[in-house]
């Protein structure tokens, strides 16, 4: 059987070639098609989290999937180094131990994992970074409401219309929701957007003016 179904694909052959040019091609649209909209949040977002960290807050990131792996990348350019070599910087991406997420979703439900970390660990005047590419993931949902009742600033990172998550969002949070339908072009631009809170999170604090 799983020979013949390869027999199947293989009489119908792809130009893979073509077919990786249009995501490259649609990738960089993407981002091209977004700096008008993404310029100032992500400038508002920076500003947020560096008056945070000087007055000795952190920053907390959460979300599911690719949305997990951003929040562990931004806490890991922080917390490490992004491009300049600079003293540590308070991240926490609440993703990474699986002894209290299989705990917390065994014991109250998958919903609950991030908010859970939230309430334990987040002080007020600290940054929630909460990713969800259709803006309604409920985990991440729960975890901002949590953020808001703990007076905690969130910095959400949607796509699409920002569902859920865009709705919630008060006047003093940001929104940084990219304007794509596709999962995959969103996360790419998600990855931008990071690189360039980690990159103006170093230019505000070292002074760098180019």
């Amino acid at each position: 059987m799983l020979e013949s179904g390869i027999a199947r694909r293989e009489a119908r052959p792809m130009d893979l070639t073509s077919r990786i040019a249009q995501h490259f091609k649609d990738s960089a649209q993407t981002k091209l098609d977004a700096i008008e909209l993404l310029a100032a949040p992500i400038a508002r977002a920076i500003e947020a989290m560096v008056g945070c960290l000087l007055n000795n807050g952190k920053i907390l990131a959460c979300g599911n999937g690719g949305s997990a792996a951003d929040a562990q990348h931004l806490a890991a350019e922080l917390v490490g180094r992004f491009e300049l070599e600079r003293h540590e910087l308070a991240a926490i991406a609440l993703t990474t131990d699986s002894s209290i997420l299989s705990a917390i979703a065994n014991d109250y439900g998958y919903q609950a994992i991030f908010a859970k970390q939230v309430r334990a660990l987040g002080q007020p005047g600290d940054v929630l970074v909460a990713i969800s590419t259709s803006g309604n993931s409920p985990n991440v949902v729960a975890a901002i409401e949590v953020a808001h009742e703990n007076d905690l600033r969130v910095v959400a990172l949607t796509g699409k219309s920002g569902g859920a998550i865009g709705e919630m969002l008060h006047d003093g949070d940001v929104h940084i929701c990219v304007p794509a339908e596709r999962t995959a072009r969103i996360q790419e631009t998600h990855v931008l957007a990071i690189h360039c809170l980690c990159d103006g999170i170093d230019c505000l604090l070292m002074g760098v003016e180019e």
